[in-house]
């Protein structure tokens, strides 16, 4: 029996099938778990079942010298240090494909809930504005026959394009691999630079996975590429997007609207100058935050850190090179 240690007790049902293996710890608490707790309990366990915002990173690793398997419940694994836990012979898991189509369902919610002003309508009914006249207080977008451009066409971005095309929107994609395979199958248009992209579509949704590589991949050259009239969805990863620059892109105007899913840092400080916008709706990394599809994906969780600390290869790992060869 290995030690395990929780990062939430979030489904407690499904973590039963966890402690009758393992001895289990769970953090009780409903935020994260504060640094000097993971460093205190990581010193004596084996296996750590972590959340996407519960930072893993190398000292942690480190002051864990029994640890032999990290089961993160989340799609991405950006807030684990892969390659300290890689150096140790640690195998990282994930939780994907069980979020695809309601994370989709959300990027799309945002893109109609921006282009229709759907918030502000809400409040301009509650503010007592809203009069038997003809006015026009609220100007949407048309969404029907409006291009939307896909930054990265992977399992997301896929089931985005086909939301877009019940509304007839011309689908085009930027990705460090072209798709051709999926180009006929979805009827969407390869475009090998992100700056044309961004410069001819009315909505750009971000779906590229994070890394260093893709910091700030939207910053202030890319804006200065978008129409004016130009509405960007983010329900990827905050950091993909520099905020400082989304900021000014949004109070001059540079740019129509923003609605994001995500931000560089979780939860945004209410002194944030984001939330001083009239023209951006966030909202609290709610992606996935379907019942169903969270219990799948803690189900995932444990599956994943039960195998690996039995010491079968497991099947989502973010870190496939822990096994060699085999």
């Amino acid at each position: 029996m290995s030690k395990v240690y929780v990062c939430r007790n979030w489904f407690p049902d499904v973590l039963k099938r966890l402690s009758r293996l393992h001895e289990t710890k769970v953090w009780m608490g409903e935020s994260n778990p504060p640094r000097d707790v993971l460093l205190r309990e990581a010193q004596d366990v084996e296996g750590l079942l972590s959340l996407g915002s519960d930072v893993i990173d190398s000292e942690i690793i480190n002051v864990a010298p029994k640890l032999r398997m990290i089961s993160n419940y989340a799609v991405g694994y950006d807030n684990i240090d892969i390659a300290a836990a890689t150096a140790r012979g640690i195998p990282v898991g994930y939780t994907p494909y069980v979020l695809t189509e309601t994370t989709a369902d959300l990027a799309f919610a945002l893109l109609l809930t921006s282009a229709r002003r759907i918030v502000e309508g809400d409040a301009f009914v509650r503010q007592g504005k809203w009069t038997t006249a003809i006015h026009l207080d609220l100007p949407g977008v048309d969404v029907n026959n409006a291009t939307l451009g896909i930054v990265g066409l992977g399992r997301i971005g896929m089931q985005m394009a086909k939301r877009a095309k019940a509304f007839n929107m011309r689908v085009l994609y930027y990705d460090i691999t072209r798709r051709e395979e999926i180009e006929s199958l979805l009827g969407v248009e390869y475009v090998s630079n992100l700056h044309e992209l961004l410069s001819v579509s009315d909505f750009i949704s971000i779906h590229a996975n994070f890394s260093e590589q893709t910091r700030h991949m939207v910053s202030a050259a890319e804006f200065a590429v978008m129409k004016p009239t130009a509405i960007l969805i983010n329900t990827s990863r905050g950091p993909i997007v520099d905020q400082k620059a989304l900021y000014q892109a949004l109070k001059s105007r540079q740019i129509l609207r923003a609605a994001l899913d995500v931000t560089e840092v979780e939860p945004i400080p209410l002194d944030d100058p984001l939330l001083t916008l009239d023209n951006l709706i966030i909202v609290p990394h709610i992606g996935s935050l379907v019942p169903s599809v969270r219990r799948q994906m803690m189900s995932m969780a444990v599956e994943n850190l039960i195998s690996g600390l039995r010491g079968d290869k497991i099947l989502y790992c973010a870190n496939p090179s822990v096994y060699g060869n085999g």
